[in-house]
């Protein structure tokens, strides 16, 4: 069947900083849900007969959006975690209820799906129980992207070391008063699946899913504080068997900078490279507090970079170098991580954070662009995921994910008719302005209503899942976490000294 969808303009690609492949006038025409050509909509349109025309002279169709970065449906804050410095907010997480995986996942996909976002990097972790309990809270999630229509790339975050804070496990235990230690081990052998467990569990997961054309599984080692050597030799080794991507998450916070010299005696990033994890299938998630040689030693092995900007924010992790990213040609995505500034999963919000947030002084052409930002929303996002040649442009051969924005909206009551269309996309464009959601062909979101899942219905089955006391269980792990909760502070204290508090990469006058 051959759909036609039209637009006051097809946003198809973008080229660079300033270039942006436009088609006013234009359509997409799709088959199988693919797109088969891009052009001017009177042109297409004569040219054949089509089973179905979707759109208008009065929207916009852009390349649906990727979350390259997305933990949890139900944000921590909701859970009872407030915006703490990122290791106190590990431990704040510890009572934090555990909601159904299938209607958690759910929550954060109508989110997603609402802004526009097509796409998701779903990095999964800390799920109690052995083998058994990670494979189907992973086939819930899995099944929730499924039944709304979402694409997918799923990962297990690997961790065998260091599990709360940055020393061995049994190390920190030691640090606590007596009553603690048992709930801490407990804790520990809860969630603590061991090494060879964890890359069996990668096996089974990509023999599973790992061929649904809405779902692939790759790889995540979480991060450096978390993974041995070992772990991480062993994860390139399977990235290179199984020919997936890594998405790991590196120099978030200054305390993992200062971690990785003293663990290695050089930095994090310097540190995979000798191990041989960059390049192109290697992500780096936040990549915050990296060196000047860093950033140029990830532009050369041409690894990616995930810009979680909010994040950053609100957890005080401070400010990733984008602009120098943009400078040497680091190919940057962006990820919304468990919420974004407003505490939902909103690209359209989450675009111009990252396009305002780095606008230093000057008048250079430094700062990012509209163009840009774009870029990282769309095909730099797909490029962190398997699915690096089928999404995140609107060209032919590439699947039919997009999204359509009312311009009315945008315009309304008056745009200046030299404002360009990707400028008013990414400066003006509210989750309202969606008007449809288009994934593999199908039409998943629709004037604001979901074709697949009964919103209403799973958030009334969420809610009262929820609306109960604490169980046994989970008052003991509430006041086992305010009990914990001064000695993780203090195993930080003095942890960082003045020089390391500055961040490692000191922008120069050329930048």
């Amino acid at each position: 069947m051959a759909t036609l969808v039209r637009g006051k303009a097809v946003i198809c690609k973008v080229h660079d900083r300033h270039q942006v492949s436009v088609v006013d006038d234009g359509a997409v025409v799709i088959e199988n849900g693919r797109v088969t050509a891009v052009g001017r909509y009177a042109e297409l349109r004569a040219a054949r007969d089509y089973e179905r025309e979707l759109g208008s002279a009065h929207h916009l169709i852009v390349p649906g959006f990727i979350n390259s970065h997305h933990h949890v449906g139900l944000t921590p804050l909701q859970l009872g975690s407030p915006d703490l410095p990122l290791e106190l907010w590990f431990a704040s997480r510890l009572p934090a209820r555990r909601p159904d995986p299938y209607l958690d996942t759910l929550y954060s996909a109508f989110e997603m799906l609402e802004s526009g976002i097509t796409t998701v990097q779903h990095l999964h972790g800390w799920v109690p129980g052995g083998p058994t309990a990670v494979v189907e809270a992973a086939g819930q999630v899995l099944k929730a992207y499924d039944d709304i229509g979402m694409r997918v790339s799923y990962s297990f975050a690997l961790r065998d070391q260091n599990r709360l804070v940055y020393e061995p496990d049994e190390a920190f235990i030691a640090r606590l008063p007596l009553e603690l230690r048992g709930p801490m081990r407990a804790h520990f052998d809860r969630v603590g699946l061991d090494l060879e467990e964890q890359l069996e569990l990668f096996k089974a997961l990509y023999a599973e899913y790992g061929r649904n054309p809405r779902q692939r599984v790759q790889l995540a080692p979480a991060n450096l504080h978390w993974c041995s050597d070992e772990a991480l030799s062993a994860l390139s080794e399977l990235s290179q068997q199984y020919d997936v991507p890594m998405h790991m998450h590196v120099l978030e916070t200054a305390y993992q900078k200062e971690y990785a010299l003293r663990r290695t005696g050089t930095t994090a990033v310097e540190h995979l490279h000798k191990l041989g994890m960059l390049g192109e299938h290697m992500t780096l998630g936040h990549g915050v507090w990296l060196t000047e040689s860093d950033i140029e030693l990830v532009a050369g092995t041409h690894s990616r970079v995930c810009h979680n900007c909010s994040s950053n924010f609100r957890l005080r992790s401070g400010v990733a170098p984008l602009n120098e990213y943009e400078r040497l040609g680091v190919k940057t995505a962006i990820g919304l991580d468990e919420a974004g500034i407003n505490d939902d999963r909103d690209m359209l919000q989450e675009m111009r954070m990252v396009l305002r947030a780095h606008r230093v002084p000057g008048m250079d052409d430094t700062v990012p662009t509209c163009a840009q930002v774009l870029r990282m929303a769309t095909e730099h996002g797909a490029e962190t995921t398997p699915y690096a040649k089928e999404i995140g442009v609107l060209e032919a051969g590439r699947a039919a994910d997009l999204v359509l924005i009312d311009w009315n909206e945008l315009a309304f009551p008056y745009l200046d008719k030299t404002v360009s269309d990707v400028d008013a996309l990414v400066q003006r464009a509210k989750s309202s302005a969606v008007s449809m959601v288009m994934v593999a062909g199908e039409v998943v979101v629709e004037s604001g209503q979901f074709t697949r899942v009964d919103r209403q219905a799973v958030m009334t089955e969420l809610a009262s899942s929820l609306a109960r006391n604490d169980t046994p269980e989970e008052a003991d792990r509430r006041a086992f976490a305010k009990a914990l909760f001064p000695h993780v502070r203090q195993f930080y204290a003095g942890y960082l000294d003045a020089e390391t508090r500055t961040p490692y990469y000191r922008p120069s006058s050329s930048s």
